[in-house]
């Protein structure tokens, strides 16, 4: 399912995308790409940061142009910006990708928020309602991450993958 294809892990902020994304990468053998460090490096700041003064319409530019420019390399793990789903152009890149999706409540999803320093307005309920459609459109495989440790995203993504484990 996977061989030769990149990785693409998808879901709403504090999902776990980047952890997640780092042991599937780490397992498979690839590149390990994610928009945080992507912005910092290339437009010198966080996500928060560039949305706070630049705006949310450049940074979801920013963390599109990242997910189009790792798609057209060589195959890696993507932890993708949910709001890089708005983007039909990333959506359609995705249909060459293997699209993992990390799900789990809204509650839960605000919890972990909590302790984060992603920005303050974040509602799960309100993202939710706007990109959940187009998560279920690209998404490939789905877990809840609000029952599954990061490790057992991984068992589960390699065994649907079709990847054999020790």
């Amino acid at each position: 399912m996977w061989k030769n294809k990149p990785i693409v892990v998808i879901g709403l902020m504090g999902s776990g995308k980047t952890t997640a994304g780092r042991l599937i990468a780490d397992a498979l053998g690839l590149p390990f790409s994610d928009s945080d460090p992507f912005l910092r490096a290339r437009y010198g700041g966080s996500a928060a940061e560039i949305a706070a003064s630049e705006g949310a319409e450049t940074l979801h530019a920013r963390e599109s142009d990242h997910v189009l420019q790792e798609l057209a390399g060589e195959p890696k793990v993507i932890a993708a910006a949910a709001s890089t789903l708005e983007d039909p152009m990333v959506r359609t890149a995705m249909r060459e990708a293997v699209v993992i999706w990390l799900d789990a409540s809204d509650e839960i999803l605000t919890e972990r928020m909590r302790s984060s320093d992603h920005r303050p307005d974040f509602s799960p309920t309100a993202m939710r309602a706007r990109r959940g459609h187009f998560f279920r459109e690209v998404s490939d495989l789905t877990y809840d991450v609000g029952v599954l440790r990061p490790e057992e995203v991984l068992e589960a993504a390699l065994r649907d993958l079709g990847v054999p484990t020790g």
